[in-house]
């Protein structure tokens, strides 16, 4: 069974920071990416940042500048470091693993809430 954590959501004010974290455990094999997600209401589910077992990162233009997405292989964690939050940040962030099988598995979602 495969379960990942999300951890860090919250209200933040516009300007702010926020560090998402999402642990995976269980039997994941071998994890290729582990990323984020995010979904607003009324929209569709969209790429936020992504971050390869070689460390390659890929970030969405809309975040790019403004987060940072890291790894602990050992540790099976990813986390978001975002700075600078806009109002049109807020949504749920979804944790996003997949594995060098191309299963993909997703974490429950936390929410972030930019507003003052």
């Amino acid at each position: 069974q495969v379960q990942l954590v999300e951890s860090g959501g919250g209200l933040v004010q516009p300007g702010g920071s926020l560090t998402l974290s999402c642990a995976a455990s269980g039997s994941l094999g071998r994890i290729y990416f582990m990323g984020w997600y995010r979904q607003a209401p009324g929209n569709e589910r969209e790429f936020v940042a992504r971050v390869t077992s070689a460390g390659i990162r890929n970030y969405a233009g809309s975040v790019k500048g403004r987060f940072t997405i890291s790894r602990d292989n050992a540790k099976s964690t990813v986390y978001l470091e975002m700075n600078n939050l806009k109002p049109e940040d807020t949504a749920v962030y979804y944790c996003n693993v997949r594995s060098y099988t191309n299963n993909d598995y997703w974490g429950q979602g936390t929410q972030v809430t930019v507003s003052s």
